[in-house]
């Protein structure tokens, strides 16, 4: 299981109600299907070898001594196929008590059978009028028909299977009704470590059911930190009073990964990270508090080889950014209310009468701006009470020092220009650097000289200092240290740059007008300190020429910080994302450059400024990432060398 990842298929066979020997070959061939696809467990739906719409037949022996029949053909036609398969069966107890269960198979041997708990007795429904529900204390021996002789399977709604070869491989079952109470059987079986969750379904098609039953499996698998894989029932069940859609459905940690067509039978398939559910348990302290409790269940162990097999998953080349855009609209106003709305809640807490806010022409600045015009706003202040302040010095070009002064203009704030060159050739008299000399001094003095103004300007006007650095850069640590690094209090520290692109397409298309014109304009300028002279009258010094694409060190940071992804597994992904943009080489050069900076910067980070939280991924020391300023890189920097 290379990386960690597993196929996984929810299959919906073509049907005949009663027919268990035409349903069950085409189960067998749906299995044979999945197998040829690589696919590692497999689920049918509800009651699938009988058909779920039987009625009152579930009562005739001749129905269920077919059903048990098939399933044992089942097992031994896909006895070479190392697939977990859970097919839907009736079962009959000791006693005459009938039970609606899932059969678990592997390698032509019945592992166990999980019978439903919740039977369901309302509107359409009236199970109750065969089957019995399964409670914590059911638990009897299933005799199987075979060859020369009978074998017995455990029937429990207690039991969870787990791979012997791959420990993180554990399956949990669960039936339909099951998934749609106040306290699902799920949420135990997954505690108790199962990180794949398979419900057998035959689940009724009503107007408007498709969304709900979508939203109730993706939340699901969010709250159990799992795959949760629905297998719905289809064509051929009986349409007297109801039809079926086979609407199959596969969701990892609250996120959907696939869905079929309803209306349609075959395969769905999903490729399933188990090492991002292991780690997000990991991380999850509640989640492990809870997992250690004895609930009394029974771990079914299967001998199963995990072959490697072709990933079909994709990944956004954009984590940070929805790719719906009526989503990305929506998340964009989120996002600039909350930066806002943390800034307005400081700005009052400390009473003060002014932001300052370092308006470079660029991106991060004009960002920043725009919070602070919002949280103004919000606050229902005069805008004149802040003050835009751009500082031309040695690499400023022409356009950025115009599109700043416009921007804040177009906003009625106060602006300021402060030329620093003057300042910073004087402090390189004071300490001897040559400014002939371009190398980190003579940039990082500029840099500072900067902070020193806006500090300054704040003292003076009763103000606070509103930091521009965005999460990209802080995750490289390209800021200087006591320059733009510092402020008081930090608005962009968790937007990343990919996403300051699209909030800043945002406003300025909801500004429109002059603002609306500058703001596009800002983001079709290379992004860039400025620190160094210009070429020709334009900017010499690109940020992405010298670090990398802030398009592949966002994909990076993403998969590292939000899943503890290690290099090898994130330049797979990119390589797989990325092809025909990027080559292979360039993308492990400057991986390799994110996990050298990313380690070598930690310092930078141990003292940042407060700022919002507004997505999963950040960098604060005083929440989601504490790590020493002096570990060691070596580990990941290895990995990255032999990719």
């Amino acid at each position: 299981m290379k990386d960690g990842f597993i196929k996984i298929a929810a299959a919906t066979p073509e049907i005949h109600v009663a027919d268990c020997e035409f349903n069950a070959n085409n189960i067998i061939a749906l299995c044979r299907e999945a197998d040829e696809q690589g696919v590692r467990v497999l689920g049918f739906p509800e009651l699938c070898i009988t058909g779920y719409t039987c009625s009152d037949l579930f009562l005739h022996n001749l129905l269920l001594d077919s059903a048990m029949e098939q399933l044992m053909h089942i097992a031994r036609e896909t006895a070479g196929m190392d697939m977990l398969i859970a097919v839907g069966v009736p079962v009959r107890a000791p006693g005459g008590a009938l039970y609606n269960t899932a059969a678990v198979l592997h390698k032509g041997e019945v592992l166990g059978f999980v019978p439903k708990q919740n039977i369901p007795n309302y509107t359409e429904f009236y199970e109750l009028r065969h089957f019995t529900e399964a409670n914590a204390d059911t638990e009897f021996e299933v005799r199987l028909p075979i060859e020369g002789g009978e074998a017995f399977a455990m029937c429990s709604p207690k039991q969870i299977f787990r791979s012997l070869n791959t420990p993180e491989l554990c399956v949990g079952v669960e039936i339909c009704e099951d998934l749609w109470v106040a306290n699902p059987p799920s949420g135990q079986l997954a505690e108790q470590g199962a990180t794949i969750l398979i419900n057998l379904s035959a689940s009724d098609e009503i107007i408007g059911k498709a969304q709900y039953r979508r939203d109730l499996v993706r939340m699901q698998s969010g709250k159990c930190f799992a795959a949760y894989m629905y297998c719905d029932a289809g064509q051929g069940e009986s349409s007297t009073d109801l039809v079926f859609a086979g609407h199959n459905v596969i969701a990892e940690s609250g996120s959907l990964l696939a869905q079929s067509p309803r209306f349609a039978t075959g395969l769905t398939t999903a490729d399933i990270d188990l090492k991002k559910l292991e780690y997000d348990r990991r991380r999850c302290n509640t989640f492990r508090t809870n997992a250690s409790v004895d609930m009394g269940f029974y771990e079914v162990g299967f001998d199963m080889e995990i072959r490697e097999t072709k990933l079909e998953r994709t990944f956004p080349n954009t984590p940070f950014v929805p790719a719906d855009k009526t989503d990305l609209e929506a998340r964009c106003e989120e996002i600039l209310t909350l930066q806002a709305t943390g800034l307005a809640t400081r700005i009052r807490h400390t009473h003060a009468r002014t932001a300052v806010v370092g308006l470079s022409g660029g991106l991060d600045s004009a960002l920043a701006l725009v919070v602070t015009v919002h949280a103004f706003d919000l606050l229902n202040r005069d805008r004149k009470d802040i003050i835009a302040v751009t500082m031309p010095c040695f690499g400023t070009t022409s356009r950025t020092k115009n599109n700043a002064l416009t921007l804040a203009e177009a906003y009625g704030t106060t602006c300021r220009q402060i030329e620093i060159g003057a300042s910073v050739t004087q402090h390189f008299i004071d300490i001897g650097h040559d400014m002939e000399d371009h190398s980190v001094t003579y940039e990082n003095g500029q840099a500072r000289e900067r902070t020193q103004v806006l500090m300054d300007i704040a003292n003076k006007t009763g103000g606070m200092v509103i930091g521009t650095g965005d999460l990209s850069e802080l995750a490289l640590g390209w800021a200087t240290y006591n320059g733009d690094h510092m402020s008081m209090y930090g608005v962009n520290c968790s937007i990343p740059k990919t996403l300051v692109r699209y909030l800043t397409a945002y406003e300025a298309q909801r500004a429109g007008g002059e603002t609306g014109r500058v703001l596009l304009d800002i983001l079709d300028t290379p992004v860039s300190p400025e620190l160094l002279p210009p070429k020709d009258g334009e900017i010499s010094q690109r940020t992405e020429d010298l670090v990398g694409p802030y398009e592949l060190h966002d994909f990076f940071l993403y998969y590292m910080l939000r899943f503890g992804m290690e290099p090898r597994k994130i330049y797979r992904m990119a390589c797989r994302t990325f092809a025909g943009k990027f080559e292979p080489d360039f993308i492990k050069k400057w991986l390799t450059t994110f996990m050298r900076r990313f380690f070598m910067q930690q310092f930078k980070r141990s003292c940042l400024p407060d700022g919002p939280k507004v997505g999963t991924v950040t960098l604060s020391p005083r929440g989601d990432w504490r790590m020493p300023s002096d570990a060691v890189s070596a580990l990941w920097l290895k990995q990255c060398e032999a990719l």
